[in-house]
């Protein structure tokens, strides 16, 4: 199978970001032909400094929003990573249009180049656990309805999933979508452990936590997502024109537990936990979901499993910051 699928050139957008990167790294050493696009409005060129004189790799800094370069960028690959997106969750309070834009819109050029082209028909995209809103069964399956968003960003990634599946099925695309659980990892920008390490840098005898720190969710290495992208590889989808994976850990972490990791991780001494409970249910923001299980069945049957639970993924996670810093 790889031998096979090494003889096609993969695009990988947003491939300069956090998850983009470690996918670029593992298929690059893997002995594919890699392009990426990116604007650098997240990713970081520096994550693919050690491909860039590599003649199996190209990098694109362009935009999704313009169809010229997506065109481009299109054009002559085979199997497309959509990884391109805003990632922030909170940003769709105080500007919708973010998510619109860099998830929806972007997804919608992407879609259309690849209708056009005569070799770009497979794509697998990541989306995300928000767009199950707040379900009421935990693990929550993938077959789990009605999908009921709560943040703009979720809802912009039921959006993306929705065109993807309609143009799988008009025009012949095949689709695999990932739903993954909290992401992290080095070269994370951001995020739950991002924002405590910022917050004790300033003051390390107080930190603040958003909502009631109750807010109980499955934390997944960025190492783990990558070996799930591999098997998904492998895997494409055939009797259907679309496949939905779960991306996730077994168990569940809540956020104080997370301050308390990521206190002792960086040897900072019993600092004041200070709740911000700005919501009486004690979420942490507008369109915050308080807790998050998935179920990863489907890809545990195909042979793939977490490695790390949340706990130690996040602990993993504070040793690559500090090691990085």
């Amino acid at each position: 199978m790889w031998a096979r699928l090494k003889e096609k050139r993969i695009l990988v957008t947003g491939g300069a970001g956090f998850i983009g990167s470690h996918l670029v790294d593992d298929l690059m050493n893997r002995g594919f032909n890699v392009r990426i696009v990116d604007n650098l409005s997240n990713g970081n060129a520096k994550n693919l400094e050690r491909w860039m004189n590599s003649s199996e790799f190209e990098f694109v800094q362009g935009d999704l929003k313009d169809q010229d370069i997506v065109s481009k960028c299109v054009d002559n690959v085979e199997i497309v990573f959509h990884l391109a997106a805003n990632p922030d969750v909170r940003i769709g309070e105080s500007n919708p249009s973010t998510h619109f834009n860099e998830n929806l819109l972007a997804t919608f050029n992407l879609l259309e180049a690849m209708r056009k082209s005569k070799t770009a028909k497979r794509i697998i995209f990541a989306s995300s656990s928000t767009v199950y809103g707040e379900p009421n069964k935990f693990p929550t399956p993938e077959d789990y309805g009605p999908l009921l968003p709560i943040s703009i960003y979720g809802a912009s990634k039921m959006g993306c999933e929705s065109l993807i599946s309609s143009y799988c099925h008009t025009f012949g695309i095949k689709g695999d979508i990932l739903r993954f659980a909290n992401i992290v990892g080095s070269r994370a920008n951001h995020g739950v452990i991002i924002d405590f390490v910022k917050k004790l840098k300033q003051n390390a005898a107080e930190l603040e936590i958003l909502g009631d720190g109750t807010q109980k969710k499955s934390y997944l290495h960025v190492k783990d997502l990558i070996t799930a992208f591999s098997v998904v590889l492998e895997n494409p989808a055939k009797l259907k024109p679309v496949e939905i994976y779960n991306v996730g850990s077994f168990d569940q972490v809540d956020v104080k537990c997370i301050a308390e990791i990521v206190c002792e991780e960086f040897s900072i001494s019993k600092p004041e936990f200070r709740f911000n409970r700005a919501f009486k249910d004690g979420r942490g923001w507008k369109g915050d979901v308080k807790i998050m299980q998935l179920s990863i069945d489907k890809l545990v049957n195909l042979g793939w499993e977490p490695s790390l639970k949340s706990e130690d993924a996040i602990r993993l996670t504070c040793k690559e910051l500090k090691n990085s810093s």
